[in-house]
């Protein structure tokens, strides 16, 4: 009855009532989103928000929403760029327009982990509260949603509005109606209706017994009854005013408006409506929750009016400090408002206020203070004149924006119209003034679009043909063109025509070349370079996205690559013709616009559905209710029809009243749909909340209890990673909780291509920057002979354009020609042949006995060569810790080689020139571009030379000599003292001796200082130098076993300090050292200061005195001495060192559990010369003819050319580089069981995948036990995951197919092949099952740790490629600055030497008595010294530079000439020849006609 009664009472409510409760019902909603929301960022950020009521204006600073951002992407958003991070400038004087930061933080934030674009706020939507419930209900939930996705971990909502109807999944809700089904069987007392309830699988409940249904009805109903005596209101019973204060003011019921003074006015509602409310259903108890939510919500609005009331007093007082106070007050509940603009609020709000005689509403305030303040914020970012942020912030204050694209447009005019309205001293521009200014842009921009529509209409005409149409057009108003002559009409028609055809042509050619560019983009592989093609302008193309940049990049890379593999099947018929090929691969501009319109059309329909997604399902929901109801209806027209003859019988009142009855029913229930679910929402509300709250509570009450049990959980873990890494015969359960880390993840396979991409950029740097070197070194030799006249400027020109080619022949072209020389593009003979040498070369490389000995076969100048670039290029420059460690065996070995075959004294090696030594020194002091010596030695060399009050001389003649000149200088007369003097003259003056003592004094005092730099950086000495050292020093005592210790360490500092440091000293711009421009370099002063130093060093390091000639020096052997004593402790120190097993970590096993097999690059020469070296050596290197060396050397054959290798007789093909994986020929192979450590690897991994999926304590335990087929199922998809990952790993990192066919076998046939392995292995020793195989279970252990150690060195070996690669960066720019300074000289020599052609071009004459009176002709055959003046002679320069035409008269005829080239002369003038003949007659002098042609032609 009450129930009908409230239905009753909703059909007499008017259609403004309905409105304002659906608008009440909408309000209740968003607060319960908001509460929720709140807990939920509290929950991210870790603080406490502020009240529900004010969270809105506490989220528009933006600062929570920072540091939410800070939460789930910190890489993105540090805590520095939270802007006012403690608010305290926001609550101090308010927004300021630097918080919009944060929210711009936030969106890049969600943009950074892929959160679609569809969800985002505008900013203002924030800090101005535009519209802030879009912010709660699609960007925070849809936010959780997303991030949920893509795995970041967030705290879980809070479900206090989340428990509305249309927010619970399918699943919650099938359990909600579960319980309720639960709770209506309980209350009708039947067990078996009881027991049919629990049983609902949506229930969730297990093992439910029906024997005992009647203890469940009984136990369950007990239960409910204390529930329901339990959930009466507490407050209410005691009659308690503050305890039903606090209770309404807790922070979970989200209420607001709750006053002290109302305190006794809610307890007697509350209790009428408690004892109404055992009469009426449990639903109305939520009507009268929202009936005091209104109520509170009435209450707020009469202080809103009192508020506006008190704001119209203020605007009509006329002080706009007033009015702006009045207009922050918060019960006004304005939009913000901004101090520095209250003399435009007070101005415009007076204005509003004059045409109202009632005064502004608080509709009428809202409105104009929010576009007031707009406009301020607008005025302060024209201030800035930021183009961008002006079109951000006009977008709001403008309405009546006509064309998007004008942003910028706009932008420009209202800058300049702000910097005019400063000018005349207006503070603000006014909302009309903004809107004229956009006005006037739509205007001319209106007029622009006519044109641009009068101009197609002349293209129209012209395509049509017609003359008289082109001058229709061309006479159109809108075009606006004056003094169009209709009698030209043809001529005009015919001259457009003819320009638009060459516009087209233009168009065309533009466009091929787009479209090539598009083509060789595509073919690079590099999406962002085709984005960029295909974006240029010239290449037409349309529906261009660049959010699917990688999908065209994809989609045309694919049709670029069918195509050519069409065009290889129209080469096979037609053999060389590879114009074909390029034109068959090439793409159109119709297949490129096909695949972009394709892609765009794709992406666009994509973004269209995910954006219309919620109204495409109303529409569906609509069209099936309507299909729905229409079957309905026709069902009921066909039953009505054949409705049986009996019911006609009936009384026709009988079945009227049934209808009547019916018809009321259905539509009051259909009436009552949207009430029904809102009751049934808010107790979902209520049990949701009150659920959690006790959740929270039982946390709250056990927090200590949840501590410890972390707290144990993890000392847990970290004993058993003890045990792990500390016993030496772990437990196979602790084994099993870490087997899962030689799981190979993706970003392990990342990072080894990045290692292997860096370490390629770093050889082939390497490989440039010496080639550089090279040629800058013989640049300087070239411009020393141009200065010395010994070669011409062409031939220094000459050299530097061939610089210049070769370093352009290392860009892309040449490594495309390499790429496609590669193994994979040969021929199967060919690739075989390469694969040869990959077996050759890993030989080489892994047993350095063959180098070693080779190195000492060869001659000393083939085997420098051979060692610079060979050998370092086979061990990629030691760019990672194997190849390192290989090359320093190979150091090693050859050392040692050397010593036992070609030292037969043990002061040979510091007298002599050791080949070991030396290429020890060439790799050590930079080879690589890691220079250690400029980190050990650099800050004190440029603290020396920067030094310039610093002299340090300990000649005495020179000093004597400087002594004279000062002197002579100071008294301006000849001094009588000697200026040529002995040493020991210049000694004998007093002034020389003081000088000489505080010369040695500071020598001493810098070499302390160079000294205390080395002996402290020792740690910075790179491991090989001193591994070398420790090598040179034990195999020296193993010789010479007679040797004392002082002789080994003296040998040692040789290496250490003589051959390694002491060159650096001395000319650290010759080691990069220092850091030199181009052109600079070392005075003479400070090189004397450095070389002195050194000196000092290197006999202090020698224990070396000073003797006879250095008698002077004497004082200084008892400082030498005590030097050497440090010195002796540093090179004891420098020698102790672990062997390269231990410091790189290497073993037999390494190369077998490596993810990626080494790569090197190397140029087709190199590898030729080395099989050459190699074949020719065999003998020496490889004595025994069963030598896995002769095998391999039979597998090559003969030494191959370079066409025959790679099919390719280009030239420039042998200089090439390519990349060889090497690998072992000789290693276990794929399938083949025999060998034990191939068994011993495979057994682990196949161990490894046991026991992940089965537990167990040992070894043999898991191996005997069967599987369930639980683990059968999860070992299906752990290899299935395997399998993926697999099938996305890169070709060259992929495991064996041996290995993945293991790995793919079911966990049984797994467990038989490891039984059948283990017997293999206890046969071989290596494992014993008395101990149940432990001995295995021990090496799985040690590769846990040795795949931890092998990622810690990856990791290192990342930044230390990267610090190579920017340090060979460093030394490339250098180079490449001291070839724009020699560029700057050549093109001055040239502009000078043109300067001069220009002003001395004409030829010159001479009489052959002047040339004999100058000396240049001694003699002319035939004629006597007085008939030379009848004899004339015509120089005359020639076209080329350096070359001269010499023509001979007598008596004005002419006899003969003569061409002369400038460089034959300076040849012949270096040779030494001094006379020459010219015409077979005359006897020149060539230096005398040199010094003539250089004054006349050259101006030298």
């Amino acid at each position: 009855g009450l129930l009908m009664a409230s239905i009753v009472d909703d059909e007499r409510l008017s259609a403004e009532e309905m409105d304002e409760r659906r608008r009440q019902n909408i309000a209740y909603e968003y607060l319960c989103h908001l509460e929720e929301a709140k807990q939920w960022i509290e929950a991210c950020v870790g603080e406490q928000l502020p009240p529900t009521t004010e969270l809105e204006n506490g989220l528009r600073n933006g600062v929570y929403l920072g540091k939410l951002a800070r939460f789930f992407a910190p890489q993105l958003v540090s805590e520095k760029k939270i802007y006012d991070r403690d608010q305290s400038r926001y609550k101090h004087s308010g927004l300021h327009f630097r918080h919009t930061d944060n929210t711009v933080q936030w969106l890049r934030a969600m943009e950074s982990v892929g959160f679609p674009k569809i969800f985002y706020p505008e900013t203002t939507d924030v800090y101005d509260r535009k519209n802030m419930p879009k912010v709660i209900y699609l960007q925070i939930f849809n936010m959780r949603k997303e991030l949920d996705k893509y795995g970041i971990q967030m705290p879980a909502f809070s479900k206090i509005g989340g428990i509305l109807a249309n927010e619970l999944s399918v699943d919650e809700a099938a359990l909600h109606a579960a319980v309720f089904a639960i709770n209506e069987a309980i209350d009708k007392g039947h067990a078996e209706g009881t027991m049919a309830a629990l049983q609902n699988p949506n229930a969730l409940l297990r093992n439910t017994q029906k024997p005992l249904a009647e203890t469940y009805q009984d136990t369950l109903s007990k239960a409910k009854r204390k529930k329901e005596d339990q959930a009466s209101g507490r407050a209410l019973d005691a009659e308690d005013q503050k305890a039903l204060l606090a209770s309404l003011r807790l922070p979970a019921l989200g209420l607001v408006g709750i006053f002290d003074d109302n305190s006794c006015f809610y307890l007697e509602h509350f209790t009428s409506y408690r004892e109404h409310k055992v009469k009426v259903p449990k639903p109305c108890m939520i009507v009268l929750f929202v009936f005091l939510l209104l109520l509170i919500v009435v209450l707020l609005m009469d202080t809103e009016q009192e508020a506006v009331v008190a704001i119209n007093a203020a605007i009509r007082r006329g002080v706009p400090e007033e009015t702006v106070e009045a207009l922050l007050n918060p019960e006004a509940q304005l939009p913000i408002v901004y101090h520095t603009a209250a003399s435009l609020y007070q101005g415009e709000l007076f204005s509003l206020q004059l045409g109202c005689q009632a005064g502004l509403t608080h509709e009428e305030l809202c409105v104009a203070v929010e576009m007031l303040s707009a406009v301020s914020v607008l005025n302060e970012v024209l201030d800035t004149k930021d183009s961008v942020a002006v079109i951000e912030q006009s977008s709001l204050v403008i309405y009546f924006i006509m064309w998007l694209f004008c942003f910028v447009r706009y932008a420009d005019t209202l800058i300049r119209l702000r910097a005019e309205s400063l000018a005349q001293d207006q503070e603000f521009l006014t909302w009309n003034d903004v809107q004229k200014c956009i006005d006037s842009v739509n205007v001319q921009v209106h007029e622009e679009h006519e044109r641009v529509i009068a101009i197609a209409e002349i293209n129209e005409a012209l395509n049509s043909g017609d003359p008289e149409k082109t001058l229709d057009a061309l006479l159109l108003p809108t075009a606006k063109l004056q003094g169009v002559n209709p009698a030209n009409a043809k001529h005009y028609h015919d001259l457009l025509l003819t320009t638009k055809d060459l516009i087209c042509k233009v168009k065309e050619n533009n466009m091929a070349e787009a479209v090539a560019d598009i083509n060789r983009a595509v073919s690079e592989g590099d999406a962002k370079a085709t984005l960029a093609a295909l974006q240029c302008p010239d290449a037409g193309l349309r529906a261009l996205l660049s959010e699917c940049a990688h999908v065209y990049h994809t989609q045309l890379s694919h049709l670029q690559s069918t195509q050519a593999e069409q065009g290889n099947s129209i080469s096979a018929l037609m053999t060389g013709i590879w114009k074909t090929l390029t034109y068959l691969s090439q793409l159109t501009t119709e297949d490129i616009q096909s695949v972009l319109s394709s892609v765009t059309a794709e992406y666009n329909r994509e973004q269209l559905w995910l954006a219309n997604e919620p109204f495409i399902i109303r529409l569906q929901a609509l069209i099936r209710g309507y299909l729905v109801r229409r079957a309905h209806n026709e069902r009921l027209e066909y039953l009505r029809k054949q409705e049986p003859s009996v019911i006609r019988l009936q009384a026709s009142w009988k079945g009227y009243k049934q209808r009547r009855v019916y018809k009321d029913k259905l539509k009051a229930f259909q009436d009552s749909v949207s009430s029904v679910i809102k009751l049934q929402s808010l107790v979902k509300m209520w049990k949701a909340k009150r659920s959690y709250s006790r959740r929270l509570q039982y946390f709250k009450e056990h927090v200590k209890i949840v501590k410890i049990q972390a707290y144990l959980k993890a000392n847990k873990a970290r004993v058993d990673y003890r045990t792990l890494t500390g016993s030496q015969h772990p437990p196979l359960g602790v084994v099993r909780k870490f087997v899962h880390l030689l799981e190979q993840s993706s970003l392990d396979l990342q990072e080894e291509q990045e290692v292997t991409r860096l370490r390629e950029e770093v050889v082939t740097n390497i490989r440039a920057n010496q080639q550089m070197e090279k040629d800058l070194n013989l640049m300087d030799i070239k411009i020393g002979l141009l200065v010395k006249n010994r070669i011409t400027l062409q031939d220094v020109v000459s050299h530097s354009k061939k610089m210049k080619s070769k370093k352009n022949k290392t860009s892309k072209e040449d490594l495309a020609l390499g790429e496609k020389q590669g193994i994979k593009g040969l021929s199967k003979e060919k690739r075989k042949k390469l694969e040869a040498y990959q077996h050759l070369f890993y030989l080489l490389q892994t047993n350095p006995s063959y180098l070693a000995k080779l190195i000492f076969q060869m001659p000393q100048n083939k085997s420098t060569k051979f060692m610079d670039t060979v050998i370092f290029t086979l061990y990629n420059y030691a760019s990672n810790q194997r190849e390192e460690y290989l090359l320093l065996k190979l150091f090693e070995s050859a050392l040692q080689e050397e010593i036992k075959s070609k030292v037969d004294h043990i002061q040979e090696i510091v007298t002599g020139n050791p080949t070991v030594i030396k290429l020890v020194l060439s790799f050590y002091r930079g080879a690589r571009g890691q220079n250690a010596l400029r980190q050990l030695l650099g800050p004190v060399v440029k603290e020396i030379i920067e030094d310039k009050n610093l002299g340090i001389n300990t000649n005495p003649v020179d000093i004597y000599k400087a002594w004279v000149n000062q002197l002579e200088t100071a008294t301006g007369e000849a001094s009588k003292l000697p200026y040529e003097v002995t040493p020991e003259q210049a000694l004998s003056h007093e002034e020389v001796r003081v000088k000489m003592e505080s010369s040695n004094q500071v020598l001493r005092t810098v070499t302390d200082k160079v000294l205390g730099s080395i002996m402290s950086s020792l740690d910075t000495i790179p491991y090989g130098m001193r591994y070398i050292a420790k090598v040179l020093k034990d195999t020296l005592h193993e010789k010479f076993p007679d040797a004392t210790e002082d002789e080994l360490l003296k040998i040692v500092g040789t290496l250490l300090y003589y051959r390694y440091m002491n060159p650096a000293i001395v000319a650290p711009d010759g080691f990069d050292i220092i850091d030199m421009t181009a052109g600079g370099q070392v005075h003479t002063e400070q090189r004397r200061n450095l070389a002195s130093v050194a000196k000092m060093l290197q006999h202090a390091a020698a224990n070396k005195l000073f003797e006879d000639e250095s008698d002077h020096l004497t004082p200084m052997n008892s400082y030498i001495s005590q030097t050497y004593q440090r010195f002796r402790g540093f090179f004891q120190a420098a020698c102790d060192v672990p062997a390269p097993e231990e410091k790189f970590n290497v073993d037999e096993y390494s190369d077998m559990v490596t993810l990626s097999k080494p790569v090197i690059y190397i140029s087709i020469e190199e590898i030729i010369n080395t099989h050459s070296l190699v074949l020719e050596h065999k003998e020496a290197i490889a004595p025994d003819h069963s030598d896995l060396l002769h095998e391999l050397l039979k597998d090559l054959g003969e030494v191959p050319d370079v066409e025959s290798l790679l099919e390719n007789s280009l030239s420039q093909v042998a200089k090439t580089e390519i990349s060889l994986t090497l690998t072992n020929k000789f290693e276990l192979l794929d399938g083949d069981d025999k060998d034990t450590k191939g068994v011993m690897m495979k057994t682990k991994k196949l161990i490894v995948d046991v026991v992940r999926i089965q537990p167990g304590e040992t070894l043999t335990d898991i191996l005997e036990t069967p599987a369930s087929a639980a683990q059968e199922a999860e070992h299906a998809k752990l290899v299935e995951r395997q399998v993926v990952q697999d099938s996305q790993t890169p070709e060259g990192l992929k495991s064996s197919q041996a290995m993945l066919e293991d790995h793919q076998l079911p966990l049984e046939q797994k467990k038989r092949k490891i039984l059948r392995n283990l017997r293999t292995l206890e046969q071989a020793g290596l494992v014993s099952s008395k101990h149940k195989y432990q001995e295995i279970i021990n090496d799985i252990s040690k590769d846990i740790r040795y795949q931890r150690r092998y990622r810690q060195r990856r990791k290192a070996e990342l930044v230390k490629l990267q610090q190579t690669l920017t340090a060979l960066n460093s030394k490339a720019a250098f180079y490449q600055e001291q070839i724009n300074y020699y560029d700057t000289y050549i093109k001055t020599c040239l502009d000078n030497l043109n300067r001069n052609k220009k002003s001395k071009a004409s030829s010159l004459k001479y009489t052959a008595a002047k040339l004999h009176e100058k000396g240049v002709i001694l003699e002319i055959e035939g004629l006597q010294t007085n008939q030379l003046k009848n004899v004339m002679f015509d120089i005359c320069p020639c076209e080329e530079v350096g070359d001269f035409e010499i023509k001979a008269k007598f008596m004005g005829v002419e006899m003969e000439k003569v061409q002369l080239h400038f460089q034959d002369l300076l040849q012949l003038q270096y040779e030494g020849v001094a006379v020459m003949k010219m015409f077979d007659k005359a006897k020149v002098n060539v230096n005398l006609l040199i010094f003539l042609l250089n004054k006349k032609f050259y101006g030298k």
